[in-house]
C-alpha cells in the first residue's frame, strides 16, 4: 500500500520562547480524509507548514510519502495556505494554468484543466478576467482550483471555506468528496466543525499547540460522554431525584435538566428513575453528539490544564 502520504512523529516548534506546537505526533493514511481542527493559535497552520518543509521542526522528524519533504514529493501535493495570495493581474484561466505547470503539467493540458475547472465553479464567464477584477469569493475559488488543478495524490486545505457563501461552501465540500473520490488523500483545517462531520474519516483537534485528541468521529463523540434531556415541571428538582440513582447532571437551561449516562447505561434506563422518582416530565429527548461540543470541551480542558501548569511554574519560581 505504500507509506503514509503524512506523518509527523513528535515534532515540536517553537520562535523565541514560544512553543507553537509541542511533540505533535500524527498520520494521514492513504486515501482518507482528516480533518485538522482547532483555535486560531493552536498550532495548525504552523504544523501544516512544517509537514511541507516550509518550516524545520526544531524536535522530531517530518515524512512526506515516506521521506523528508522535497520537490519531488511536493510534486505530488496540493497546498492551499491560509494566507490568500494571487498575482493580481494574471487572468483567472492563466493563474491555475500557471500553478498546474509548477507540477510538472504542460502547458496545453494545464490550459485544458483550467477551463474544466473554472466551468465547474460556475466561473467559465470570468476565465479571462483578470484577478484583481474578481470578488473575494471568486479569488478565493480561483486560488482553490490552482490548488488541485494537477490532481495531486495528497491535497492539503488550510481552512478552505473561509470568504465563501453557504452556497460555495456546499460547492466545495462536493468538490473535496469528487477528490477523494478520484482517490486523492486529503487534510484540511476548518473552523466550522459542521464541514469535518460531513467530511471526515478522522479528526485531529489541536489546543495551545498540543494534540488533544486523535480519532474517528464515533470516538470523538464517545470523548464527550453520552447523555439525555429531561424536561419537568412544577419546579421538580431532578438533581435530587436522580444523584442518588447514580446519575449526574451536568447543566440545567430552565426546567431542562442534561443528565449524563453512565457506562453501560442507556435514555431509557434515565427515563425510568426520573418516573420511579415521581418527576413531571413534559419531556424527553437522548442527546445528539456534535462535534462542536467535543471541540469546545476538549479545548477548554487543555486551556484549563495551561493555566494550571502556568500558576504552579509561577508558585515554583517564587518559592525558589
Amino acid at each position: 500500500m505504500g507509506p503514509a502520504p503524512l506523518e509527523l512523529n513528535a515534532v515540536t516548534k517553537r520562535f523565541g520562547a514560544f512553543t507553537a506546537v509541542r511533540d505533535l505526533s500524527m498520520s494521514v493514511p492513504k486515501g482518507s480524509i482528516v480533518g485538522f481542527l482547532g483555535p486560531n493559535g493552536a498550532g495548525k497552520s504552523t504544523s501544516l507548514r512544517m509537514a511541507l518543509g516550509v518550516l524545520s521542526p526544531d524536535e522530531g522528524k517530518v515524512s512526506l510519502f515516506g521521506a523528508s519533504p522535497n520537490i519531488e514529493s511536493l510534486r505530488h501535493v496540493g497546498f492551499l495556505p491560509e494566507e490568500r495570495g494571487l498575482y493580481k493581474k494574471m487572468t483567472a484561466r492563466a493563474t491555475i494554468s500557471y500553478f498546474a505547470r509548477l507540477k510538472g503539467m504542460s502547458a496545453s493540458e494545464s490550459r485544458k484543466r483550467a477551463d474544466e475547472l473554472l466551468e465547474r465553479m460556475g466561473l467559465g464567464e470570468f476565465a479571462r478576467s483578470r484577478v484583481s477584477k474578481l470578488s473575494k469569493g471568486m479569488s478565493q475559488k480561483v486560488q482553490i482550483l490552482s490548488s488541485l488543478a494537477h490532481q495531486p495524490d495528497f491535497l492539503i486545505l488550510d481552512e478552505p471555506f473561509s470568504g465563501l457563501d453557504p452556497v460555495n461552501q456546499q460547492g466545495l465540500e462536493d468538490m473535496i468528496i469528487e477528490e477523494h473520490k478520484r482517490g486523492a488523500t486529503i487534510l484540511f483545517s476548518t473552523h466550522v466543525m459542521e464541514h469535518a462531520e460531513r467530511l471526515c474519516d478522522s479528526i485531529v483537534m489541536m489546543a495551545r499547540g498540543r494534540k488533544v485528541f486523535d480519532g474517528t468521529l464515533d470516538e470523538a463523540f464517545g470523548a464527550l460522554g453520552r447523555a439525555v434531556l429531561i424536561g419537568v415541571s412544577e419546579g421538580f428538582y431532578l438533581d435530587a431525584a436522580l444523584k442518588p440513582k447514580g446519575f449526574e447532571i451536568s447543566e440545567r437551561s430552565g426546567d431542562v435538566w442534561r443528565v449524563k449516562l453512565p457506562a453501560g447505561v442507556d435514555a431509557q434506563d434515565a427515563l425510568r428513575a426520573a418516573i420511579d422518582a415521581g418527576a413531571p416530565i413534559t419531556s424527553f429527548r437522548p442527546e445528539e453528539a456534535r462535534l462542536r461540543d467535543v471541540f469546545v470541551s476538549l479545548v477548554s480542558e487543555a486551556e484549563a490544564e495551561d493555566l494550571r501548569q502556568s500558576l504552579a511554574g509561577d508558585a515554583a519560581r517564587k518559592v525558589a
